[in-house]
């Protein structure tokens, strides 16, 4: 066990080896501040869906405990490090060499790579308790005592957003057999892990359907000259081109996903006895995952685009890539379980050292297929610093609060401070102060709606040239070195507060005051955060319970 604990040491080391200099990682979604305040919009957004609930106020919350800093550091190194130890404990085999395959099978995919370059590391803490969850869910059904609070602590950080609680929810319906009693605690259990995001989804202004121009946008993308749907074979296939690896777009890639699919399905019989009852369980959500990924790159993306469109709620399913998470769990697994099949055929027609051999190239070619993401992808993830404009700024809001609206009204883009990486507008975070920034997302050519009806006003009201004055925002942040700051017209009748080399922050003295508040959405808020929170203390003590302690 020893072992393992420092494989995946080595290979989070090795993946996140950049983060040892100061400063904070900021790419796209990934935006880590030095304090995060708590407010209502962290619990239930009013103008937006709540696709960071609530991990924006477990952030907060962790924040008044651990510096940004620091937080950042321990979230990533707990993805993969907790991928690479999970997996490998997951996996059915005696010796050890298997197991470091999965491990490595599973921590160093193009999936994980794609996804930490686009900064959702949120989605990767699904990703990094999944085969905590399979683990927890086949002790369970063995009648190992404690398993059930093992399932459910094992789902809390998947839960963080509606996507990883979606795919923890699916886990459990899919691999507990149906009408059982303790399927139904469990269900209920995770279900109650997800009543934060729902919640604030019920109760917020914003519209519940989406642009279903969202689909085609988001919709899984060729890497190489094998098309999108092996891409997704592969665990890649990602929306953003700027976050894929060079490496993916190489001939031989294709190749080499076909030799793991090879590897992977001679593997399946020793996976499916290793695992019984699970393993095959595990498939079938592999295979629907696989099937939501393709969805938007397929015969099914009207059908998918009607959904989207219509439901509500069905903006979940437009990224369908990161559904992967469950196959490349299975993938891992199943590559692992083959390449210790064939280490076994070698040694007993060769010799011993033969084996070894194929383990140890079995383990080592997820680094030689995909090289780039050593070293935080080769130095994508840079540590950088935020300019002392924004602790200024954030004093002057916290002096005054009120509303602010940020400027220019972009959700992303590139800074001279962030070395020209693309960064989602730390505004929110970084201010004690519900902060308005535009939703739409630029893809490319195509400008994908968002969901919010105030948004959607405010950037109607700007693209015409209007001053931002009278919209009702106390304050309005302005963000330099983007290149396309607001004209003039748009600043008339605002009042200068503050002049810095990187931000302005202009005042509207004829601001009115602050909206009345939704006391009742608001205490249907803490309710369900507070639901969530007793859920994970009560299988916390059960757990511990069971466990001899030396207090």
């Amino acid at each position: 066990m020893k072992a393992l604990h420092g494989v995946a040491a080595a290979v989070t080391v090795v993946v996140l080896a950049p983060l040892a200099r100061p400063g904070y990682v900021l790419r796209y979604d990934m935006v880590f501040v030095p304090r995060q305040p708590l407010n209502w919009e962290m619990l239930a957004p009013v103008d937006s869906l709540p696709r960071a609930v609530p991990l924006d106020a477990l952030v907060s919350l962790a924040n008044l405990a651990v510096p940004g800093w620091l937080l950042q550091r321990i979230a990533l190194v707990a993805v993969v490090y907790l991928a690479a130890l999970g997996a490998a404990r997951l996996m059915p085999a005696e010796r050890t060499g298997p197991r470091v395959v999965a491990a490595l099978a599973y921590a160093w995919t193009p999936f994980l790579a794609e996804r930490l370059l686009l900064g959702q590391w949120a989605l990767l803490l699904a990703y990094a308790a999944l085969p905590w969850l399979v683990a927890a869910v086949r002790d369970l059904r063995a009648g190992r005592p404690g398993a059930l609070p093992r399932l459910v602590l094992a789902a809390a950080p998947a839960a963080v957003t509606p996507t990883g609680g979606l795919i923890a929810l699916a886990a459990v319906l899919v691999l507990l057999p149906l009408w059982s009693r303790t399927t139904a605690f469990a269900a209920a259990s995770v279900l109650g892990l997800n009543l934060p995001w729902l919640v604030a989804a019920l109760t917020a202004s914003a519209g519940g359907v989406s642009d279903p121009e969202g689909v085609p946008a988001f919709a899984a993308r060729a890497e190489n000259w094998a098309g999108a749907w092996w891409s997704l074979a592969g665990t890649g296939g990602i929306w953003n081109s700027q976050t894929v690896p060079d490496s993916r777009g190489s001939a031989l890639t294709p190749l080499v996903t076909l030799l793991l699919l090879a590897v992977a399905a001679a593997g399946l019989p020793v996976l499916r006895r290793g695992l019984p009852g699970v393993a095959d369980r595990l498939l079938v959500l592999a295979a629907g995952g696989f099937l939501l990924a393709a969805a938007g790159a397929g015969p099914a993306e009207p059908v998918l685009e009607w959904v989207v469109g219509q439901v509500p709620g069905g903006g979940l399913l437009r990224d369908g890539q990161k559904f992967l998470i469950p196959y490349a769990l299975a993938l891992a697994l199943a590559f692992a379980a083959g390449a210790g099949r064939l280490a076994s055929a070698l040694a007993r027609r060769f010799e011993p050292s033969a084996g070894r051999m194929a383990l140890i190239g079995a383990a080592l070619l997820p680094v030689a297929v995909l090289p780039d993401l050593a070293f935080g992808g080769l130095g994508a993830l840079r540590p950088v610093h935020y300019p002392a404009d924004w602790d200024v700024i954030a004093d002057r809001v916290d002096a005054a609060p009120g509303e602010v609206l940020s400027l220019p009204f972009e959700g992303y883009q590139r800074y001279p401070w962030t070395d020209g990486v693309v960064v989602r507008d730390p505004a929110p975070r970084y201010l004690d102060a519900p902060v308005l920034i535009n939703d739409a997302l630029r893809v490319g050519p195509v400008t994908v709606d968002g969901e919010s009806p105030r948004a959607r006003a405010v950037r109607q009201h700007l693209a015409a040239g209007r001053p931002a004055a009278g919209l009702g925002f106390r304050w309005v942040l302005v963000r330099l070195g983007a290149g396309d700051e607001p004209p003039a017209a748009v600043l008339s009748g605002l009042r200068l507060a503050y002049a810095g080399p990187s931000l302005q922050l202009w005042e509207d003295p004829s601001a009115p005051p602050a909206p009345a508040t939704d006391v009742g959405g608001r205490v249907l808020a803490l309710t369900a955060h507070g639901a969530a929170a007793a859920i994970v203390i009560f299988y916390a003590l059960a757990l511990l319970r069971r466990r001899v302690t030396p207090w």
